[in-house]
């Protein structure tokens, strides 16, 4: 993590600086009770049992097996996509994490360190890696394949505000808190709506409570497609909707 507990007095007072200065956008995220329906994501354990003694979630074996990174969304790790990455390798795909732990936020290091495991898998692989990003995870993933267009077969964001202001969503200050940086102040900011080189495919849903669905669906010529799914923003990271979204556009 960034250890926290080891930040000055005058680093705290920062942050909670950032997290409490007013929106020069006016922009705005979805309503409170959309916001409040992520908490849904607490009783995934007890339907993922239900699904087991009563309705298996079975999954097609693929077409087209392919390898593929997961990067997962702010504030977690690959531990919170393991199910989703289980699942489509019960389809036959292969799939690896991003190899960085918990995403904590933009910072160039971090990239250097994701196109060295995106060059690594490519090498692996022996053929361009599908890139599946939830939530910021999806705009790393977009920003890799303009770095590394011939590393990338395909990019599948799931949830990712790379359309319009990056403040139009309901976590930007817990963002910056956390952070310790302005969102707006990312060098790759203005350059995120910029479609990228390879075929990119922007997964998001009316239901989201924390990313504005119009950012996540983008417009034409910052994405190839999109599709709309029903699941909530956490939902992303492991409702059988958008795995099977997925592994549709895996087979594409």
């Amino acid at each position: 993590m960034y250890g926290f507990t080891a930040l000055a007095d005058s680093e705290w007072a920062r942050r909670i600086e950032l997290a409490s200065e007013p929106d020069p956008d006016g922009a705005r995220g979805p309503g409170l009770w959309y916001l409040f329906a992520e908490l849904g994501y607490m009783l995934e354990p007890v339907r993922r049992l239900y699904r087991s003694l009563f309705k298996p979630f079975t999954m097609t074996t693929a077409a087209h097996p392919r390898m593929v990174m997961m990067l997962p969304g702010f504030g977690t790790n690959p531990i919170r996509m393991r199910y989703f990455a289980r699942r489509l390798e019960d389809a036959g795909h292969t799939v690896k994490r991003w190899g960085c732990g918990y995403n904590w936020g933009f910072s160039e290091d971090l990239f250097e360190q994701l196109e060295q495991r995106l060059l690594d898998l490519n090498a692996r692989a022996g053929e361009p890696v599908v890139l599946v990003g939830w939530s910021l995870g999806g705009l790393y993933a977009r920003e890799l394949a303009k770095r590394q267009p011939d590393a990338v077969a395909k990019v599948i964001s799931m949830g990712s505000p790379f359309s319009g202001s990056l403040r139009a969503n309901n976590v930007w200050r817990v963002y910056q808190a956390i952070a310790g940086h302005r969102i707006a102040d990312i060098e790759l900011a203005g350059q995120l709506s910029r479609k990228p080189p390879v075929e990119t495919v922007a997964l998001w849903s009316p239901c989201d409570g924390a990313i504005s669905p119009r950012c996540a669906a983008g417009y034409p010529g910052e994405r190839d497609r999109a599709v709309a799914l029903r699941c909530s923003h956490m939902g992303f990271s492991y409702s059988p909707e958008a795995i099977r979204a997925v592994a549709r556009e895996l087979d594409e």
